[in-house]
């Protein structure tokens, strides 16, 4: 006796098309363009399940948090650089470079 399996659908699959701009300036949108979104059957416990998706905004020119953390760290690499050169050259980051230095204000105290 042959078996002939069968393929159902899941409810635990659900397909969706994606909601960027990109595929909705699109007519057709393509059966390549779908992603699959896997939930799991049973949560662990003490886990809730969020009462609505998060609504993400565009980002203003490009400013993202992600973008917005690596060039924080980059920022921080830098500075902890400068001050590893000053202390290692004994002179300021200007007097380095070439500038001139004076002796500030010259005020009198």
């Amino acid at each position: 006796m042959a078996v002939i399996p069968t393929v159902q659908q899941s409810p635990l699959f659900a397909i969706q098309p994606l909601q960027s701009k990109r595929f909705q300036s699109n007519a057709v949108i393509s059966a390549r363009a779908r992603t699959v979104r896997v939930m799991a059957a049973k949560l662990p416990a003490g886990v809730m399940v969020p009462r609505e998706q998060p609504k993400l905004s565009e980002p203003f020119l490009g400013f993202t948090k992600t973008a917005e953390i690596w060039n924080s760290r980059a920022c921080m690499i830098g500075l902890i650089g400068v001050f590893i050169v000053e202390l290692v050259l004994s002179k300021g980051i200007l007097q380095t470079i070439g500038v001139e230095v004076g002796k500030g204000l010259d005020l009198p105290l």
